[in-house]
This record gives C-alpha cells, sequence and structure tokens, in this order.
C-alpha cells in the first residue's frame, strides 16, 4: 500500500508537536499531549523537535511532487508558508503566536489537498481516454470489441466463441489489460486506481 508523503508528513508533524509542546510556550499542545499520554517525551524534546521538522519537509516534498499534478498555487503557497512558520518558531522564535497558526495552514493544507485528490479522481474519467476495446480469446482467439467501464476494472469475461471465462493475468487488472487491444481506462489515465 503506497503512502502519500504529505499525509504521512502531516500526521507526523501533528504527533510530534504534541509531543514536544512544552507547557510554559504552547498550553494547548501540551494539555493534548497530557491527554493523549505523548507527555512521556518531553525528556526528549530537543531531539523530537528536529524529526518534527524532518516531518514538515516530507510534507513539503510531497505537497511539491502533487503540485505537478494538480497546479494548484494557493495550496503549494499554503504550505510553504506554514513550513516556513514552523522552520521559524521551532529555530528562531519559539512563541504559540508562530506555531499554532502554521500548525494551523499546514492541517488545512493536508485538508485541501485531499479533496483535491478526491475530486481528482472523480475528474479522471473526463480526461480523453479511449473506451473500446477488443478482447481476444486466448483460446480460441474470438475477438469482440467492447466498452470498457471508466470507474472499475473487469475482473472476469466470458468468451462468446468458445464459453471461457477469461481472467486477469498475474500483475494485471483486469480482462482488458490481459486480453484487449486498448489498457483500461484506470491504467490509461495513470493516476487512478482500479476499485
Amino acid at each position: 500500500m503506497k503512502i502519500p508523503l504529505e499525509k504521512f508528513g502531516t500526521v507526523g508533524t501533528f504527533l510530534m508537536a504534541l509531543a514536544t509542546a512544552a507547557p510554559c510556550c504552547l498550553p494547548l499542545l501540551a494539555t493534548t499531549s497530557a491527554a493523549l499520554g505523548l507527555s512521556i517525551f518531553l525528556p526528549y524534546q530537543e531531539y523530537l523537535n528536529y524529526v518534527l521538522q524532518g516531518f514538515v519537509i516530507l510534507v513539503l516534498v510531497g505537497h511539491v511532487k502533487a503540485y505537478s499534478k494538480h497546479d494548484n498555487h494557493w495550496l503549494l503557497l499554503l504550505s510553504l508558508v506554514s513550513a516556513a512558520g514552523i522552520f521559524i518558531g521551532y529555530n528562531f522564535y519559539y512563541s504559540a503566536n508562530i506555531i499554532y497558526p502554521s500548525l494551523l495552514g499546514l492541517g488545512i493544507s493536508a485538508i485541501w489537498h485531499y479533496f483535491i485528490n478526491r475530486s481528482g479522481r472523480v475528474a479522471c474519467s473526463t480526461k480523453n481516454i479511449i473506451l473500446e476495446s477488443i478482447i481476444t480469446c486466448p483460446f480460441c482467439g474470438f475477438q469482440k470489441a467492447e466498452i470498457m467501464p471508466i470507474d472499475f476494472c473487469l475482473f472476469f469475461y466470458e468468451c462468446l466463441g468458445c464459453k471461457a471465462l477469461l481472467k486477469p493475468k498475474q500483475g494485471d487488472c483486469c480482462v482488458f489489460c490481459s486480453y484487449g487491444s486498448v489498457k483500461c481506462p484506470p491504467i490509461q489515465i495513470g493516476s487512478c486506481f482500479c476499485h
């Protein structure tokens, strides 16, 4: 299972922010941290602050990579400003007035990115894709043109010539990818997944 960098980084950033929150400087995070039992990490705060910043870098790398797909300047800008605020807040001026809004911005950018990805999966079907594929039976050679579904993969297909039940070859997602003249729409698009 592939876990996107921005999701992993965002979760890690918030966990580390909770684990390293000092009660004197970040009371809201420190209270939440104590309620979750993460205050046991306070003695390691100096080291975990660097881990937190590593997670922020993962978020940035993930959002920069995702930017090439969704081309949303505002989302990238919010991520960059939030990350800069976190770096400034943890390295130069340790202040709740900088860290809280920066963490909030990073959270908003992660949620925004999630919804862009979700709407992108729905929009995948609107791209220029070939919907017709000719399935050739490997047993009898019978060929038939079929319209491929755009939102799921077809795992079984009964040959009209010899009545054999065709299944995808190992490594293929569907019968169109194994026996069709054209790969299925989710594979054609590349960024979508078979459901």
